[in-house]
């Protein structure tokens, strides 16, 4: 397992959606931990110098097959494992999907239909939002990064501007834009595993991505009513750590095909330091989640002054 930085060719990205104000909900004190995510993402995103490396211990010995754990506010890489090698990613493709949405700019009130268009016909996976259901762009995008609803993203791609074939396209032009070299994306929900990355990329989406309120908020959101056929629909986080009272959360976003395994990337506080995590490809069902609390615990082991020596300006 390789500690070294990140290179600085991180590239800016701001997104003003015209809802923003949604940001806002929840009271001072979440208020105050989004402020921290955005500009946790910004600091990121921009650069950071080469600094020493957080731990000089013992790793974590993580299950996930690649991974990677990023300082987001100096960029230091604190542990990985084949953080440079593609592999299909699944879900963790709709946190593009949401930026390419939230890019266009258009009505989140506007209401999308389903059809059978957005039938899962290469995996066969089933859906809530049977064919004919309408709901708004916005729930649409909540439900496909909370939940990850297939469905949800498919129809966010067919109803953007030239159809699903533009979509796509516009997502990997995005990806040449923010210097994501081994990443490509085939469709918007993940479903296919021509979708690929690589963990170092995928702390660059994953830190990009915590730049837009409501990938923040939807992508963190513990759960959703939706009324579908007449009754009140449940809709759960797909990852459970954002329900854990332990973990602080800004960005969140689950993924599962078999050519991926298990997947799981976040954007989180430990220590009231900002961290992205990415692990890529883990077998059992609950081996990312367990992953990423063997990270956290070996985070919160490390002494106060080897923290401290990592804060921004401190040389070394």
């Amino acid at each position: 397992m390789l500690k070294r930085s990140l290179l600085s060719d991180w590239f800016s990205y701001e997104n003003t959606s015209r809802n923003s104000r949604r940001w806002w909900f929840g009271g001072p004190s979440r208020m105050k931990f989004r402020i921290k995510a955005m500009f946790a993402g910004c600091a990121l995103v921009l650069g950071a110098a080469s600094t020493p490396a957080l731990a000089d211990g013992t790793s974590p010995q993580l299950r996930s097959a690649s991974f990677v754990v990023v300082s987001e506010r100096t960029g230091q890489v604190l542990v990985e494992q084949n953080a440079t090698k593609a592999a299909p990613i699944a879900s963790i493709t709709k946190l593009m999907t949401a930026m390419v949405v939230l890019d266009a700019r258009q009505s989140l009130s506007e209401t999308l239909r389903v059809t059978s268009d957005d039938i899962d016909r290469l995996k066969n996976s089933g859906s809530r939002l049977r064919v004919g259901t309408r709901l708004t762009r916005e729930e649409m995008l909540n439900l496909a990064l909370m939940s990850s609803e297939n469905r949800a993203a498919s129809a966010l791609a067919r109803y953007y501007p030239g159809g699903t074939r533009a979509f796509v396209n516009a997502m990997n032009v995005k990806a040449r834009m923010l210097g994501l070299a081994d990443t490509r994306f085939a469709d918007s929900s993940g479903l296919d595993p021509r979708n690929v990355s690589s963990p170092r990329d995928l702390v660059r989406l994953v830190s990009v991505a915590a730049t837009y309120p409501l990938v923040r908020e939807f992508s963190t959101r513990e759960e959703r009513y939706v009324k579908l056929g007449g009754r009140m629909e449940r809709f759960g986080n797909s990852n459970p750590l954002v329900r854990d009272d332990t973990w602080q959360v800004g960005v969140s976003k689950t993924g599962f095909i078999r050519e991926a395994g298990r997947c799981l990337v976040m954007q989180a506080w430990v220590r009231d330091e900002p961290v992205i995590m990415v692990l890529l490809n883990s077998q059992g069902t609950w081996t990312r989640t367990a992953d990423a609390k063997r990270v956290k615990a070996w985070l919160e082991t490390l002494d106060t002054e080897r923290v401290a020596a990592l804060a921004p300006g401190s040389g070394g």
